[in-house]
């Protein structure tokens, strides 16, 4: 079987991008696997692909390439939605290239991984593969005018999978898609190549991108108090983005520069957080959060806000890591000094977090891949039933409120 998985951009840094790579090494086992990229902005990915796992770019950004000059490359996308948050960064040349490259393709299996691309798969795609979107992000992190788009495509497809069982069961009551089948299957996070965490450091560690929503702010505030019962703990955050220098402001008004720091960008993270003996996540919400996975895979117990919607479905409170309450920084320094000051507990946490971790190892979530194809080729006829059925529905309903509205 062919497996084509489709990416914003192969040759950047994210969360979605590494568990696609992960991903298709996992289906490599079984399958001939190929990546393709919307666009190209350097020579080679930043993180390794699987030699097995062919790498097809679309369209390349690169300063000086042929693509720069085509004048499609500077026209607005019309296929891509416009309400996607990733719309300035396609062009008419993106649309043109994915309408040409879905097509043609002699896939088997298509997997989109952001909405604008899943729109590209629900209407270029070809009907005799299975055609699957991925929602790394929640349905509510979506706009309502997004998410009116995409109900409309979406129905077309064959599978909609989210990260989440908690993100699977919003889209089934908000968003009926009838024929469609809709499951949660968690992102593959791999056992690092390093040793694990011995646990002895004093240091608490986070990573993330630096922007607003992570509340790395918060976390700040909360390593202030821990700070000054414990001042030979150290913090230290991976990751850029937008927030940077106010962060930095921040950690130099509570005098803390000397113990916590921002590191920058750093992969793989594993080799950060092996370093630690704590990680803290404070984030308003996460639709996975492979952070913590990533940190519970070096044996490091996580200390984590109970937002919407993965950390609840990935630590479990008390035993392999801590939950506190969102926005609430007093709960948050709590829970660090609670592990800082019972060595004990924090251990035990550590070992429980490394076992349970391996519920993300690459072959029994490939495993579950593997099984929606097959119930997916197996169930085409009768879920073509549900979708005419459920169009024929919405055609009774949209006419009869047409006539109440006439006789309004």
């Amino acid at each position: 079987m062919k497996i084509t998985l489709l990416l914003h951009n192969a040759y950047a840094i994210g969360g979605t991008i590494r568990t696609t790579f992960n991903l298709a090494a996992a289906l490599a086992d079984r399958h001939d696997v190929e990546i393709v990229s919307m666009m190209r902005h350097r020579e080679v990915p930043r993180f390794t692909v699987d030699p097995r796992v062919r790498l097809v770019p679309l369209v390349d950004t690169r300063v000086g390439s042929e693509d720069m000059a085509d004048p499609r490359f500077g026209e607005p996308a019309r296929d891509f939605p416009l309400a996607e948050k990733r719309h300035h960064q396609y062009s008419r040349l993106v649309d043109v290239r994915a309408a040409e490259f879905l097509r043609t393709t002699d896939a088997d299996v298509l997997i989109g991984t952001r909405p604008g691309i899943n729109v590209y798969l629900a209407r270029f795609g070809p009907r005799r593969a299975l055609r699957i979107a991925q929602e790394h992000l929640r349905h509510d992190a979506h706009s309502k005018r997004l998410r009116t788009e995409l109900a409309r495509h979406y129905r077309t497809l064959d599978a909609l999978v989210t990260t989440t069982e908690a993100d699977a069961a919003v889209y089934r009551a908000r968003m009926p898609l009838p024929g469609v089948r809709v499951l949660a299957v968690p992102n593959i996070v791999p056992a690092p190549a390093g040793p694990a965490s011995s646990g002895t450091s004093k240091v608490i560690a986070a990573a993330g991108r630096l922007v607003r929503g992570k509340r790395f702010d918060l976390l700040i505030e909360a390593f202030s108090a821990v700070a000054a019962k414990h001042p030979d703990w150290r913090l230290r955050i991976h990751g850029g983005g937008a927030e940077r220098a106010q962060l930095q402001g921040l950690i130099d008004g509570l005098g803390l520069a000397d113990r916590a720091v921002l590191t920058g960008p750093r992969s793989p993270i594993e080799a950060e957080f092996a370093k630690a003996s704590i990680v803290a996540s404070a984030s308003d919400a996460e639709s996975f959060g492979m952070t913590l996975v990533e940190a519970m895979r070096c044996g490091v117990p996580v200390v984590s806000t109970n937002c919407p919607l993965g950390p609840a479905e990935i630590i479990h409170d008390g035993r392999d890591g801590l939950l506190v309450p969102p926005g609430d920084g007093r709960a948050l320094a709590g829970g660090l000094l609670d592990l800082i000051e019972d060595p004990t507990r924090r251990r035990e946490m550590a070992e429980a977090a490394l076992k349970s971790s391996r519920r993300y190892d690459p072959e029994p979530i490939a495993e579950r891949y593997q099984l929606l194809f097959q119930e997916l080729c197996s169930t085409r006829t009768g879920r073509a039933w549900q979708r005419a059925l459920g169009r024929g529905r919405a055609r009774a309903r949209n006419l009869l409120r047409r006539a109440l509205r006439r006789r309004g």
